[in-house]
């Protein structure tokens, strides 16, 4: 996955209602429901302002997860156009903050969902490089959903047969990230079978492939 950059140029604000963890442990699961990330953008100061990490392991400053991904030159003109607030200023995007690639700087973890049903259409991670952010990771194959956990990237991704309705999807693949030489590589990989008892929901024994 090769690497572009995305210069934000008085983009770094404090944006009011993200979806933040802070903490870079894992938070909830793919296609939440409750998902909006307000852009409440006022005017811009002349330089960015790049974010640092305060001890407690949330950014002193957040960014405006909305204008970084129409910034960016790696994430698809189908997202950008459809990447609208569901309602009022409420956008579907849930971001995340934490340290998973080990700079000084807490990464940045952007979900893009949609309004109608909440599944992932993209998922992405910034990293933070003097005052710009990198884009090093995307996944555009929805349903995606990215989550930082104990310092990895988890990537969920639920897996739909034919028949299957978007609330019961056959299985999932559970893919584990982690920041070596620069990139992201394959660390374990879990996929679920469900079974299809009173309409699914009970997972069948899963597979673990370790890289």
């Amino acid at each position: 996955m090769s690497a572009g950059t995305v210069v934000l140029v008085g983009t770094v604000l404090f944006a009011a209602g993200c979806s933040t963890t802070g903490t870079g442990l894992r938070d909830g699961g793919p296609a939440r429901s409750e998902t909006a990330a307000r852009s409440g953008a006022t005017s811009p100061p002349a330089e960015p302002a790049p974010s640092r990490t305060a001890p407690s392991g949330k950014p002193e400053r957040r960014i405006d997860p909305v204008a970084l991904l129409k910034a960016d030159p790696r994430v698809s003109a189908e997202v950008k156009r459809d990447l609208k607030p569901c309602s009022g200023k409420e956008y579907p995007v849930d971001v995340s903050y934490g340290r998973i690639t080990g700079g000084s700087v807490a990464d940045i973890v952007i979900n893009v969902l949609s309004c109608a049903d909440a599944l992932g259409r993209g998922s992405y991670v910034y990293r933070a490089e003097g005052g710009t952010y990198e884009n090093v990771f995307s996944d555009e194959q929805p349903p995606v959903y990215a989550e930082i956990d104990r310092g990895d990237l988890v990537v969920t991704k639920p897996v739909y047969g034919k028949s299957d309705t978007l609330a019961y999807p056959s299985g999932e693949d559970v893919v584990t990230y982690r920041w070596n030489g620069g990139k992201f590589t394959e660390q374990d990989r879990v996929h679920t079978d469900y079974s299809n008892i009173d309409g699914g929901g009970q997972p069948a024994p899963a597979i673990s492939q370790k890289n």
